[in-house]
């Protein structure tokens, strides 16, 4: 006979998160920042630069 049953509680899994592409990340990007800052992150990705780094570069140069 088991003991304390019925008043186990399943354990919840941890919420998966899904890793967001480039375009997801400009996406959700502008709708912060000016089309001047979106504008140099897009040509910085398409030279080879992070999202982070062209976001760094882009605050510098740019602003928000």
């Amino acid at each position: 006979m088991a003991y304390h049953t019925g008043n186990m509680k399943p354990k919840a899994e941890p919420a998966k998160t899904k890793k967001m592409s480039g375009a997801d990340k400009l996406k959700e990007a502008s709708k912060h920042h000016s089309k001047k800052h979106m504008d140099l992150m897009k040509k910085l990705m398409k030279e080879g630069k992070s999202f982070a780094e062209a976001h760094k570069i882009a605050l510098k140069e740019v602003g928000k």
